[in-house]
């Protein structure tokens, strides 16, 4: 296995490697910065030299979206992609290991309200997850952020809009909070970040809206202070930690998986071509 990360990463990075090790597998983790890629070699050729290193299967992170669905069209069919984040497209398997966080915690999604609060309008992770839930049956999907950091036509996720903390929160099953992602920010879409953190940052005081069982949730990194106050990060409703090591069992079923697939593939070609 490959991972070709093109952006920064620890967690995703780290449990797809642990993930594949513990399925026995052979895992290379290409540092896009320092390789042939800094020097001008186009993503298909990078692609296209590791498939010659006799690759199974790559997991993917770009900045730009669709990325893993072009890699998948342009590489040869025996080798699996997984698309470990793309752009502001999607993060299926953040979405996959949050979901499984919930169901630990909280059981059936049918009775569920679900929050989902900060940059919404950059995060692949939210995008990821309102869709998740309306699969699973949650019929209370809220997202939460100022007005700036929704993106157009997010009613048609089937999600309720809130642009007010407290109302937002109150009477929440689940708080998921997203870091501002000011990496692909362009423009003055927020005043400051302490001013973000004044109206839309979860604390003590405005979890105390949500129901008492209520789990806190962040795909990370947190950023302390500015969407999350360190007492709720590290407090009894935190469930952060535990998505982390949920990561590495939907990882290693992803991946387990994703090779099942493809050695059936190559059975089925095999028959045929006898």
């Amino acid at each position: 296995m490959c991972n070709v990360f093109f952006e920064n990463s620890t967690r995703t990075r780290t449990t797809f490697e642990l993930a594949a090790q513990r399925l026995s597998a052979d895992v290379i983790t290409l540092n896009v910065s320092t390789s042939s890629a800094s020097k001008g070699e186009t993503l298909l050729d990078t692609l296209r030299n590791l498939e010659a290193m006799a690759a199974d299967m790559f997991v993917v992170r770009h900045g730009d979206s669709g990325a893993a669905h072009f890699i998948a069209e342009h590489v040869c069919p025996q080798v699996a992609i997984i698309n470990g984040g793309d752009g502001r497209h999607a993060h299926p398997t953040q979405g996959m290991l949050d979901m499984l966080t919930i169901r630990r915690h909280k059981g059936s999604f049918e009775n569920l309200s679900v929050a989902i609060v900060g940059d919404i309008l950059h995060s692949r992770v939210a995008r990821s997850n309102m869709l998740a839930l309306k699969t699973l049956g949650c019929p209370d999907i809220r997202v939460i952020a100022p007005k700036t950091l929704l993106p157009i036509g997010i009613e048609q996720y089937g999600v309720k809009v809130y642009t007010d903390m407290t109302e937002g929160l109150k009477d929440v099953d689940v708080v998921i909070m997203l870091r501002l992602q000011r990496e692909r920010m362009t423009g003055g879409l927020l005043p400051s970040e302490g001013e973000f953190y004044r109206l839309f940052g979860l604390t003590t005081a405005r979890l105390a809206g949500a129901k008492p069982d209520c789990i806190v949730m962040h795909p990370g990194p947190i950023n302390r202070g500015v969407e999350i106050e360190s007492a709720v990060a590290d407090g009894p409703h935190s469930v952060i930690l535990n998505q982390v090591t949920y990561g590495i069992a939907i990882r290693m079923a992803v991946l387990s998986m994703a090779m099942s697939g493809q050695t059936a593939q190559r059975q089925f070609e095999q028959e045929n071509a006898q």
